[in-house]
């Protein structure tokens, strides 16, 4: 399937989801060069179309977020960029981190969220849906493939801190029994319902977060460690490999010879000098 517009002319190669007001597919386009990819809301219900033009047509940042958008076939595509998902639920192990760096990734989830230029009720659903994704140096970004039946053009910015606010809660869940003060603090917020900026959400974590100060030298090792995860693991594999083929070897050696001949190398090495005899 080819959808085309004035700029893009995108084959179909792949499909996140169906929905009963659209699909949304992975689509590359026919005319760059290269492995190019787009995320594509394509979209048949003409209420739903109504109101997601009218959410990004509110305001010029929002439109810069969009590839493209155009009528095809009785629908309406919408194309956004695409990045291949590492979701954030999935890769987020708080029960083995540190305090300090969950708290480090919640502050990275409210800036993906103030930096978006998303319009509020879109960005509502990217929370909802839990499109977050944490990327290997704990920093965070959106996906676009949202379900759009749940849009609702009356969302604003309160309602998208609030759904962050419940989202980071979440990811400090672990640390309750610490009585850590960023949780205790969102959570007695989100039960007043007192949040309603972004920076007031960015600045609580902020503060209650444990200070960089007090971070001692197992935390800094841990990040260290945890940022060379994978080579480190590569080094260990590759060691063990060569003591297993060495383990074997001696194995095999001494079954057909009843000796490991290379061993006596390490024995008895300075019985003889020359001519002299040291065991006289």
């Amino acid at each position: 399937m080819i959808l085309e517009s004035s700029k893009l002319r995108l084959e179909d190669v792949g499909t996140l989801y169906h929905s009963v007001v659209g699909d949304c597919l992975i689509c590359r386009d026919l005319n760059m060069e290269g492995a190019t990819l787009y995320t594509v809301l394509k979209v048949s219900s003409h209420d739903t179309v109504r109101k997601l033009i009218a959410v990004f047509e509110k305001s010029e940042a929002a439109e810069s977020c969009l590839v493209d958008s155009f009528a095809s076939d009785g629908m309406h595509i919408f194309v956004f960029p695409y990045r291949k998902s590492r979701e954030l639920e999935q890769f987020y192990m708080g029960d083995a981190m540190p305090l300090e760096r969950c708290e480090d990734i919640c502050i990275n989830v409210i800036l993906a969220c103030m930096t978006s230029a998303l319009p509020w009720p879109f960005l509502y659903l990217v929370l909802q849906q839990k499109k977050l994704n944490l990327n290997k140096d704990d920093s965070i970004f959106l996906s676009y493939d949202v379900d759009l039946k749940e849009l609702d053009p009356s969302v604003k910015e309160k309602d998208c801190v609030v759904a962050c606010a419940r989202v980071l809660l979440k990811l400090l869940e672990s640390k309750a029994t610490l009585k850590a003060d960023s949780y205790v603090l969102l959570r007695k917020k989100i039960e007043n319902q007192s949040y309603a900026k972004f920076t007031e959400l960015y600045r609580d974590v902020r503060i209650a977060a444990v200070s960089k100060g007090r971070r001692g030298l197992f935390y800094r090792l841990g990040r260290f460690l945890g940022a060379r995860k994978d080579r480190l693991l590569g080094i260990v594999f590759w060691i063990s490999l060569v003591l297993v083929i060495v383990a074997i070897a001696m194995l095999f050696s001494n079954l057909l010879l009843g000796d490991i001949p290379w061993l006596r190398l390490f024995v008895n090495n300075f019985k003889q000098i020359g001519t002299e005899s040291l065991l006289q």
